[in-house]
């Protein structure tokens, strides 16, 4: 069933289940079938899943792939090299959004979309079929290094494209509920990928899981890969992209990506701040803390994966419900509300994590990932409405992606680089709030976007079941004696 605006009543009766007719006029509303909306979100997430389930797993298991594809010798040079080549991948995501995002915005959302998840399983899959270094030499390493780059290169045009494709799929008053299901998605993947590797780690032996057991998570992408490829095929474009085709069918034209970029400055700018609080603070908290917890506390390693794993299941539980207060409220208070807790709240959490017992951890932790809550539940929702229907895929593909290279990937990186220098065991809460600070003007400057249409897009509404009337069968008199009605 198309989601796309209905043709203009005709005479004929509408089925039990079509959705209330709509005009295909300028600024008429769009009517989506709520269980096309369903589809799209289920589609959408589950490639965003896809995506933390690589993350999780990889981060988790990192010490058996130095092992695996790296020369013995030296544990420290074998993790280095793991983690700089799970790092490039972040190096080409740019150049992803680059390709993928001006192609969304000329062949469409779900082609694209499609290729991106054929991509993303088939890097994480080759993964999990590499021969070891011990096997093939030098080639391991190589190969390795080329399967992340096919992840970086393919996720790039992935977030953005399955925001931009959600938000012009949702109607208005839903958008950010509906979004919110897309990071939902994201919490899914990385505490299944870790959970699987925390449990085979603790059923298979250390010599089990190097010679075999670390493929099997990889390995696992492939099945995933079909499923969601199969979700995304059987969608049809989204309304606002057919509108917009329909709209300039014959005079439309390939979108300069120095039009994306130089046309959409302002938003470009307001995209990279947003971006760059929500991903800081993610990846302070998903990526770096337990590191933080084992290298410079020296907590205990199993203890604080355990209750990183338990405060992104706190998230999953309240994200939801944090998404349906944006379209109550608006984007912009939630969205301040975290810049504001991140602020004056990083200090006291981190003292807490730092106090060291499990209780005070768990507190200090808890406290920042419902802080986190604000912008995973908001994001998916406001940063496709900073721009038009047009160029919404590649620009925002461009700005998200420059955002998380720059600035979200580094965070794990440049804090170690700023605790070693300085000494300053407080960097990680001094990092959160300069990017709180960063976020906290970008929201200054957005427009508020709840329960309003997506710029160059018609209203969407969801469109009600229509319900045929009944019929009565037609009374017949007869004149004749004996006959009945």
């Amino acid at each position: 069933m198309s989601a796309a605006p209905v043709a203009a009543p005709s005479s004929r009766t509408p089925s039990r289940t079509a959705p209330a007719p709509v005009p295909r006029t300028a600024g008429a509303p769009t009517a989506t079938d709520p269980a096309l909306v369903r589809r799209a979100v289920k589609a959408a997430a589950l490639g965003n899943a896809m995506e933390w389930f690589d993350f999780g797993v990889y981060s988790y298991i990192a010490v058996t792939l130095g092992k695996v594809f790296f020369p013995s010798g030296n544990p420290t040079a074998q993790l280095l090299s793991t983690f700089g080549a799970f790092a490039a991948a972040f190096l080409v995501r740019p150049l992803g959004g680059m390709v993928f995002g001006p192609l969304g915005d000329r062949v469409g959302r779900q082609k694209v979309l499609a290729v991106t998840m054929i991509m993303m399983a088939a890097g994480t899959f080759a993964i999990g079929l590499i021969p070891s270094y011990a096997t093939i030499g030098v080639w391991a390493p190589v190969l390795l290094l080329a399967a992340r780059l096919v992840q970086g290169f393919s996720t790039g045009g992935e977030y953005a494209g399955a925001s931009t494709f959600i938000a012009e799929y949702a109607p208005d008053r839903r958008r950010g509920f509906l979004g919110s299901w897309l990071e939902f998605g994201t919490l899914a993947g990385y505490i299944g990928g870790a959970g699987l590797v925390t449990l085979m780690t603790a059923l298979l032996s250390d010599g089990d899981l190097t010679s075999w057991g670390w493929r099997i998570p990889f390995l696992i992408a492939g099945p995933m890969g079909i499923v969601g490829l199969y979700l995304r095929m059987r969608l049809e474009e989204t309304p606002a992209f057919a509108a917009e085709v329909e709209k300039a069918e014959t005079a439309r034209v390939k979108v300069p990506l120095r039009e994306m970029v130089t046309g959409q400055w302002r938003a470009l700018l307001l995209c990279v701040g947003l971006v760059l609080v929500f991903n800081v603070t993610d990846y302070m908290l998903l990526s770096y803390m337990p590191s933080y917890l084992t290298s410079e506390l020296k907590y205990d390693e199993t203890h604080g994966l355990l209750v990183v794993l338990a405060v992104m299941a706190l998230m999953m539980v309240v994200q939801p419900f944090a998404g349906a207060l944006t379209d109550r409220v608006g984007r912009r208070p939630v969205i301040a509300a975290g810049c504001a807790g991140f602020l004056l709240l990083s200090v006291p959490a981190l003292l807490l994590i730092r106090e060291g017992s499990l209780l005070a951890v768990a507190l200090g932790m808890g406290a920042l990932g419902l802080l986190l809550v604000c912008f995973t539940a908001s994001m998916p929702s406001a940063l496709p409405a900073l721009f038009p229907t047009r160029v919404r895929y590649g620009s925002l593909s461009i700005g998200f992606n420059v955002s998380v290279s720059l600035f979200g990937g580094t965070t794990p990186l440049v804090v170690t680089a700023l605790i070693g220098a300085t000494g300053n065991m407080m960097m990680p809460a001094y990092y959160m709030m300069a990017a709180a600070v960063v976020g906290g003007v970008a929201v200054w400057f957005m427009t508020e976007s709840a329960g309003r249409p997506l710029p160059g897009s018609a209203p969407a509404v969801e469109a009600p079941a229509v319900e045929a009337p009944a019929v009565e069968a037609p009374v017949v008199e007869s004149s004749a004696p004996g006959t009945h009605r």
